[in-house]
């Protein structure tokens, strides 16, 4: 039996996660679950799983995390902590020899050489989760490295994929949330709603998979029913094709390298379904190319972006700048030098930190000159 460590068991990845073990009881077992904040959700959630063991990070330190990860002895980590917060939780997961089946985007995006070398250190695998990264793992694991050609990772669009450049200066954050496929928290919402979330995928899928950024090619699916991609050398193009359900990626991490028989929703191919594929607006959704940008220009300029978009969104969410200012404000913080590479974890978080600080001040002025 597999014992699993949710991280974030509160969100939508933690929440199918948990709905993957109920299935599956015989297979893996909850050994301890970690929420942000949610007190009263976690208790019952721990309660059903035999009263496991539970951390809440809101008042916790560092320390605490580290020491509750160790003492659970998983077998594998899922980490579906949002934003940057989840690094941390990454880097003690590997730290500690234990498989990372990482939802956390921003880990590899901040900190991707450091924690490949990590987990190569420590002889453990990093898993992906995300849909467009799990398709590409698998089906890079299935026709191996060197077939390669290119890779397409999937776009839903978001909510305002048929918005004209004018009509996305006026959009309200109510409007941002309302996404046409997926059931997110609200800043990967908003960052699929900007393009940045595919952008953040962009860059991911450069450092997991050793990809230069031109062999990483973005395109918009609307039904999200695609999740990725690959082209071999010889032209041809082979997906994976699944309904739009986490669960499914969720599955494949827990049971990788086998297949796992489930009663998880299958595509009924008789029953009629169109497939949609166009090309990404870089113009009117800037996230994606700052993206591509910032993992050509290496060094910490991914950390920047990464950086600057958190406190872009926040402002965001909080009515104090315009959904366009998103896209305004990281690329003013890009247009200052980060070619500085980082070395170790403390180096990541102080070129996030001066990234922050940076964007706090271009904010600062957005938000006065806005009154």
């Amino acid at each position: 039996m597999k014992k699993v460590l949710v991280l974030g068991c509160t969100g939508s990845i933690g929440t199918s996660t948990l709905e993957i073990v109920r299935e599956f009881p015989e297979q893996f077992s909850i050994v301890g679950l970690v929420a942000h904040c949610a007190e009263e959700k976690i208790k019952l959630l721990s309660k059903e799983f035999n009263n496991v063991p539970f951390l809440l990070t809101k008042n916790s330190s560092s320390k605490e995390l580290e020491d509750f990860i160790i003492k659970s002895k998983a077998d594998v980590v899922i980490n579906g902590i949002s934003g940057s917060q989840g690094l941390k939780s990454s880097v003690i997961t590997l730290e500690n020899g234990i498989d990372l089946a990482l939802a956390n985007k921003e880990t590899i995006v901040m900190a991707g050489s450091i924690i490949q070398q990590l987990a190569k250190k420590n002889g453990c695998r990093i898993l992906p989760v995300d849909s467009e990264h799990s398709a590409i793992f698998n089906l890079v694991e299935h026709y191996g490295s060197d077939t390669i050609q290119e890779v397409i990772l999937t776009a839903s669009g978001g909510p305002f994929r048929d918005f004209s450049a004018e009509k996305l200066r006026n959009v309200s954050v109510t409007d941002a949330l309302n996404h046409p496929t997926w059931n997110m928290g609200k800043k990967i919402t908003i960052d699929s709603a900007t393009l940045a979330n595919k952008g953040l995928e962009v860059i991911e899928a450069c450092r997991l998979f050793n990809l230069p950024p031109e062999k990483v090619k973005v395109v918009v699916h609307p039904q999200s029913l695609v999740h990725s991609l690959i082209r071999t050398k010889d032209g041809v193009l082979y997906a994976q094709i699944s309904p739009p359900d986490m669960k499914h990626p969720i599955l494949t991490a827990l049971t990788w390298p086998n297949f796992q028989p489930s009663t998880l929703e299958q595509l009924d191919l008789t029953q009629g379904c169109n497939l949609t594929f166009l090309p990404p607006r870089f113009h009117d959704f800037p996230m994606l190319s700052l993206a591509y940008e910032a993992v050509i220009k290496g060094g910490s300029y991914t950390i920047a972006y990464n950086a600057a978009n958190e406190v872009a969104v926040e402002a965001f969410i909080n009515n104090k700048i315009s959904f366009t200012q998103i896209s305004e404000i990281t690329m003013s913080v890009l247009q200052k030098n980060w070619g500085k590479n980082p070395v170790t974890i403390e180096d990541v978080f102080l070129f996030d930190t001066q990234a922050r600080e940076f964007a706090k001040k271009i904010l600062a002025v957005s938000t006065e000159a806005s009154f």
